[in-house]
C-alpha cells in the first residue's frame, strides 16, 4: 500500500531534479513519486528516468506535451494511488526529518482504522513551510501555531484567527486523495499561480484536519526567472489576474458560510490577499495602463459580486491596496515593501 503520493511537475528542471528526488526517495515503499515531465527540452526527462530505473518500486515518469504546472498536477492526480495526495515542484525538497515523521503519522491511522472503525484518518495535513534564500544563505520558517490545535484531529470550529501576512499555500497542505477526487478541481492548463487554486477549491470539501509543528516543506527562493520573483510577477500580471477571478468565483462562500463560518472567513481573506498582490504589482509596474488596469479589476468585481467587494474593500487587507489618489497608492507599495523584508519572500 501506498501512504503518500508525491507528483513533482518539472520542465527543464536539470538543475535541481537530482535534490529534490532525493529527498523524496527515503520514503521508500511507503511512497508514490510521479514525476511529470511537461515537454522539458533539456536533460529532465532523462534524469527522472534514471530515477525510475534505480527505484522502479517507488518512482513512475510521465512524458507529456507541455501544458504548465496545472496540468502536470493534474496528471499526478489521475494517476494517483497514495492515500494522501502532495505536490512537490522539482526545483524544493523535503526535510528528512519531517518526512519520516509525516510517514509514520498516516502510517500510525491507518493501523488505527484496521482495528477501531471509528478512527478515521484527517482529509487534510497541514506543516509548516520554509522560504530558502540559498543564495543570501538565509531562511524564514512559517508555521501556523497560533491557527491550529498541535498534533490532533480538529475540525474548522476549532481553529483560531490567522496573521496578516499567514495563509494557507500549497506547499503546506497535504490532501487526501479521495478528498481532492470529491471535490473536483481541475487546474487550468497554460496558467501560472495555479497553486492558488490547488489550496482553495477544496477546502469546502475538508471536514477533519491535523496540523503538525514540522518544518517538512523546503522553498526555493532566489532564481531569476522564477514566478515569484517580483520582476516575473508584474510581467505575468495577468495571470495572476486570471487566477484571483478564477477563486473569487470557484466557490460560493455564502453556503461554505452556512456551514463552517471560519473557514468561511478565512477563503474570503484568502480572496483579499490575491487582490492585494494582484493590486500592488499593477501598482509597481507605474505605467498609466496598469494603474488603469487596477481600477479595472475592482470594477469588475464590484459589478459582478458586490458583497464580495464590499467585505474586500472596507474589511479586508485587499482594501488598502485600493486606496484614492497618489498618496494611497504611495502608501500601499511603500507597505507592501515593509511586509517583503519582514516576511522574506520573494
Amino acid at each position: 500500500m501506498k501512504y503518500l503520493t508525491i507528483t513533482v511537475p518539472c520542465f527543464n528542471s536539470e538543475k535541481y531534479l537530482k535534490r529534490c528526488l532525493d529527498s523524496l526517495i527515503i520514503g521508500g515503499d511507503d511512497v508514490e513519486i510521479i514525476v511529470v515531465d511537461d515537454g522539458s527540452t533539456d536533460q529532465t526527462g532523462e534524469i527522472a528516468e534514471l530515477y525510475a530505473k534505480w527505484f522502479p518500486e517507488i518512482v513512475t515518469v510521465v512524458h507529456k506535451e507541455n501544458g504548465g504546472h496545472g496540468s502536470g498536477v493534474n496528471e499526478g492526480l489521475k494517476l494517483a494511488k497514495g492515500r494522501y495526495f502532495k505536490v512537490v515542484d522539482s526545483d524544493d525538497w523535503l526535510d528528512e526529518t519531517a518526512y519520516r515523521e509525516l510517514l509514520k503519522k498516516i502510517k500510525t491511522w491507518e493501523e488505527l482504522e484496521k482495528i477501531d472503525y471509528i478512527a478515521h484518518a484527517p482529509d487534510l495535513l497541514i506543516c509548516n513551510y520554509t522560504y530558502n534564500h540559498l543564495n543570501e544563505g538565509t531562511e524564514k520558517v512559517i508555521n501556523y501555531r497560533n491557527v491550529f490545535p498541535k498534533g490532533r484531529i480538529c475540525s474548522w470550529e476549532e481553529i483560531k484567527n490567522f496573521r496578516p501576512a499567514q495563509y494557507l499555500i500549497m506547499h503546506a497542505l497535504i490532501y487526501r486523495t479521495d478528498v481532492l477526487r470529491k471535490s473536483g478541481v481541475v487546474l487550468p492548463e497554460h496558467t501560472f499561480y495555479v497553486d492558488n487554486i490547488f489550496a482553495y477549491y477544496p477546502l469546502p470539501f475538508v471536514e477533519t484536519l491535523c496540523y503538525m509543528d514540522i518544518n517538512l516543506y523546503q522553498y526555493y527562493l532566489g532564481r531569476e526567472d522564477q514566478s515569484v520573483n517580483e520582476k516575473v510577477l508584474i510581467s505575468r500580471i495577468e495571470q495572476q489576474i486570471k487566477v484571483t477571478k478564477i477563486v473569487a468565483e470557484c466557490v460560493d462562500l455564502r453556503e461554505v458560510r452556512a456551514k463552517h463560518p471560519k473557514l468561511a472567513s478565512y477563503m474570503c481573506r484568502n480572496v483579499s490577499v490575491m487582490m492585494a498582490i494582484s493590486s500592488i504589482h499593477l501598482l509597481l509596474s507605474g505605467d498609466e495602463n496598469a494603474k488603469n488596469r487596477h481600477r479595472e479589476i475592482w470594477a469588475d468585481l464590484k459589478n459582478e459580486n458586490p458583497g464580495l467587494y464590499f467585505r474586500l474593500r472596507y474589511t479586508k487587507l485587499s482594501g488598502l491596496t485600493n486606496l484614492p489618489g497618489r498618496l494611497g497608492k504611495k502608501a500601499t507599495v511603500n507597505g507592501y515593501r515593509i511586509a517583503k523584508k519582514i516576511y522574506k519572500f520573494q
